[in-house]
């Protein structure tokens, strides 16, 4: 019977204390199992399965019996492949991926957060409230469709025009003026109206709830739905309609979360108004006419530009792509009287 220091017995045993080394080598180089970013037992599981290839490959590949090999200084660059493999995996686990400067490893930003920052910008902004003695000024260039009855739609060509609005809250009939190719018109309501829904005056945006909840709640209750389209949809392109007025800046920080609490909400990363201006935009698109509103935002200052609304499917005689209306605000400001306009704007 051979002593356990001598013949093969022993060099039976200075392999195993070889491969013993080895695989603790090759834990040794795995990374430390970060704290906050990865739990302690997706580490544990991974490093589990690591090991088991190893095991599995030397098993597959009988060590020479004659002599002890050397030890392998840096056993990483002679790794077998599928054990290389999951440890490049289980590194870029634990590591989060590529480094900080690879957008390709960062989240996209979701139209929620997007909404939110838009909104923390509007909560920023420097308003000064509006008088009813006085009057919001507009300059927009835009177009609309012209409908036929078979489903069918032609853009008109675009145009620019100036509106005048009136801030009076109580009923009046001639609520602003317009000028565009064809010079001023007056704007009349029959019977007159008050502010609300409407027709928005500063006042009325001003006394809206400030709470995105108690506020979306009030949208859908003062907004009609026209036939065939969706509720939300209906309240997404109301919402639409107020951003280009002038509100105290809670008023504008909460109509845009609400935004972003009405289901089908979506992020679009290129965009253009009818300005030609290029920026994020915010869409919904309405799943029973198949048509998309479009809100632009600057990608800069996260300024409202304008919005267009198009087919996303053919629907009866129209086609995908149908551009229904476009806009795009030029200049906005505040007057003393119609026909004034800010120092900032041009004829």
């Amino acid at each position: 019977m051979n002593a356990a220091g001598s013949g093969p017995d022993r060099a039976e045993h200075e392999e195993a204390e070889h491969e013993e080394a080895e695989r603790e080598e090759l834990a040794r180089l795995l990374p430390a199992p970060a704290e906050r970013d990865v739990p302690s037992e997706p580490y544990l599981h991974h490093k589990e399965r690591l090991m088991q290839h190893i095991d599995d490959d030397q098993n597959r590949t009988p060590a020479p019996a004659r002599k002890a090999r050397p030890r392998l200084l840096r056993p990483a660059l002679v790794m077998p492949a599928a054990a290389l493999a999951l440890a490049g995996a289980l590194a870029a686990t634990l590591t989060g991926g590529g480094g900080s400067g690879d957008s390709a490893a960062q989240p996209r930003e979701t139209a929620t957060v997007l909404l939110d920052r838009i909104a923390g910008t509007a909560a920023k902004s420097d308003v000064k409230p509006v008088r009813q003695d006085q009057f919001v000024y507009v300059k927009s260039v835009g177009a609309g469709a012209e409908m036929k009855e078979n489903g069918a739609s032609k853009l008109e060509p675009r145009g620019e025009r100036e509106v005048w609005k009136s801030q009076q809250v109580k009923r009046i009939t001639k609520t602003g003026e317009i000028h565009d190719d064809e010079g001023y018109s007056s704007m009349y309501e029959l019977g007159g109206s008050t502010a609300g829904i409407d027709r928005p005056t500063y006042q009325w945006l001003a006394s809206l709830p400030t709470d995105p909840d108690v506020l979306l709640k009030e949208l859908y209750r003062m907004t009609e739905a026209e036939d065939g389209q969706e509720k939300a949809q209906a309240v997404f392109d109301q919402i639409g309609r107020l951003l280009g007025d002038v509100m105290p800046p809670e008023n504008a920080a909460a109509l845009y979360k609400a935004a972003a609490k009405i289901p089908g909400v979506t992020r679009k990363e290129d965009a253009v108004d009818a300005a030609g201006r290029h920026g994020f935009a915010i869409a919904r698109v309405d799943k029973r006419t198949w048509v998309v509103t479009e809100w632009v935002f600057d990608r800069g200052s996260l300024a409202y530009l304008g919005d267009r609304s198009y087919r996303t499917k053919d629907f009866a005689a129209g086609k995908k792509g149908d551009v229904l209306e476009e806009y795009a605000i030029l200049e906005h400001g505040i007057v003393d009287a119609y026909r004034e306009r800010p120092d900032s704007a041009t004829k």
